[in-house]
């Protein structure tokens, strides 16, 4: 009676493609953490296939490596060796910000930011209505003029009056101009919490969502430290924490200069923190005190609270962290621009930005 015969396993192009696509999720999962350094990701995942046998006898992280060059993902520099990512690995990480944080929501999406009100936009409605003064003639609707026309006077002798003319309405479609602004002072990363991994992987799902979705909406991405600056979103994915503390000030008043820049009616500012305000710039002098909330640093950024609600510009602040005493700076800071304020952790922060995007879209057109 013959047994069992046992021979050596080499995985198929099907069983090396998927282990190849669970070590590129890694691989860009710790690309987005570590700041965009290949040589140190390659690291970590040959110390965690070291520990814990992520790949198999028949695809090693050799080959993992040549595939990475091969389909695109890496360069490698022949005069150095030097390996650099390419674009595809930035395209990789905010696609699957995306996947993550929308998938589940994505059924419910209109698309379409539809406004009970009439306007001249570029969408005809299906309705129609009766000719009234002031009606141009590119929204008479010929088809349903003539019909009434023939209805009301006869064929025999055709002809079209004032009240047989028929209009077909356009919708309006309402478009925002969205600053989100994020912290990268060193509490974002304090206590062992990894805050702004989820704060980017939330920028690159809503600019995913915006150009996918809204394309007529515009997304303004800064950051802000001890000063503020723009970032691009091809370099998002590698952003990164800096010890510096919380010039709150700074960003706002980047935000708002964008903002007046803008030529769209709708106009809001996101702005994910975890921490209160800790900084100024006085000329090229920095004024800091970490110790409580400083009457002269809060003055400063409720008046530019103040100034925003005078410009008709909302801020909604995604407050990750949970002491009371921040809670207390977040509601004065809330009722002084009459925005709003979601106190979130990491794993809601992506539903709390979508929904609050999606009624700050209603209510504003």
């Amino acid at each position: 009676m013959r047994g069992h015969l046992f021979t050596q396993f080499v995985p198929g192009a099907a069983e090396g493609q998927a282990l190849f696509d669970q070590l590129l999720n890694l691989f860009t999962q710790v690309m987005s953490m570590n700041g965009g350094d290949a040589s140190e990701a390659l690291t970590i995942l040959n110390e965690l296939d070291n520990r814990y046998g992520i790949t198999n006898a028949g695809y090693g992280m050799g080959d993992f490596i040549d595939d990475l060059k091969e389909k695109g993902f890496l360069e490698e520099n022949p005069a150095t060796g030097e390996l650099k990512p390419t674009g595809a690995v930035g395209r990789k990480i905010k696609n699957d910000a995306f996947e993550d944080i929308f998938s589940k929501l994505r059924k419910s999406m209109p698309g379409g930011h539809k406004t009970p009100h009439i306007g001249t936009g570029d969408e005809q409605a299906p309705e129609t209505r009766d000719y009234q003064f002031g009606d141009t003639f590119e929204q008479v609707s010929m088809s349903e003029s003539i019909t009434n026309a023939h209805i009301n006077h006869g064929i025999a002798e055709f002809y079209i009056t004032e009240e047989d003319l028929r209009v077909r309405e356009r919708e309006h479609k309402s478009q925002t101009s969205t600053v989100l602004m994020i912290d990268i002072s060193h509490s974002m990363i304090l206590y062992g919490e990894d805050r702004i991994t989820p704060a980017k992987k939330v920028a690159m799902a809503l600019a995913e969502l915006i150009t996918t979705r809204y394309p007529k909406d515009t997304l303004d991405i800064i950051v802000f430290g001890n000063d503020a600056w723009p970032v691009q979103l091809k370099d998002l994915p590698y952003l990164q924490v800096g010890p510096y503390h919380t010039n709150t000030v700074a960003g706002l008043e980047l935000a708002m200069q964008i903002l007046r820049r803008k030529k769209t009616r709708n106009k809001q500012i996101f702005m994910i923190t975890d921490g209160k305000p800790t900084c100024l710039k006085e000329g090229t002098r920095y004024y800091r005190n970490s110790f409580g909330l400083d009457r002269k640093i809060l003055t400063r950024t409720l008046n530019l609270a103040a100034q925003a609600h005078r410009q008709g510009v909302p801020i909604t602040t995604f407050m990750i962290a949970s002491d009371e005493y921040l809670k207390l700076f977040v509601q004065e800071f809330t009722k002084t621009n009459h925005g709003r304020a979601y106190y979130s952790d990491l794993d809601d922060l992506g539903s709390f930005v979508f929904e609050d995007y999606k009624t700050n879209k209603r209510k504003s057109s």
